[in-house]
């Protein structure tokens, strides 16, 4: 039985990344595209306000996932992708706006959800409901920047 998406209902709306999630193939990198821009002009935020963004689309995240995974009857359907978008914007705190930098975000976070290393598959399967779907993308997120932040250092 396919998932029963309704756009016109918000929470499904941003749950699916705006349609992104909607990709017939890699909904995750699809979403985790649609979030580029969004992440892009929030980089040019001061870190006060880009962290309280991201706080504020963490939690609401833990409510829209919730509300459309329990709609369609399905824990982290694929097309929900709000927990991509987050992710997204943890990978690239503090991080110089550039398509570079923006290139190599995208890449390792897609790395670090694609693959799960631990904790994040742990978390993935223990921890249930709108929670469970953002925590996973979230440390995907973080694991995601402190390698970047890592490579930075390295690198000069």
């Amino acid at each position: 039985m396919k998932a029963q998406f309704n756009l016109k209902k918000w929470q499904h709306l941003l749950a699916l990344g705006f349609g992104s999630g909607l990709a017939p193939k890699a909904p995750g990198t699809f979403g985790t595209l649609a979030a580029v821009p969004l992440v892009a002009g929030l980089m040019l935020s001061p870190l006060w306000l880009y962290l309280l963004i991201v706080l504020a689309a963490w939690a609401l995240g833990i409510y829209v996932c919730e509300v459309t995974a329990r709609d369609v009857g399905v824990h982290d359907h694929g097309a929900i992708v709000w927990d991509e978008i987050v992710g997204l914007a943890v990978t690239m705190i503090l991080v110089p706006l550039s398509a570079w930098n923006l290139l190599l975000g995208f890449v390792l976070f897609r790395f670090f959800d694609i693959v799960k290393p631990w904790p994040i598959r742990w978390l993935d399967q223990k921890v249930g409901g709108g929670h469970g779907i953002m925590l996973d993308d979230i440390v995907a997120g973080v694991m995601a920047c402190l390698v970047l932040h890592g490579l930075f250092w390295w690198f000069g």
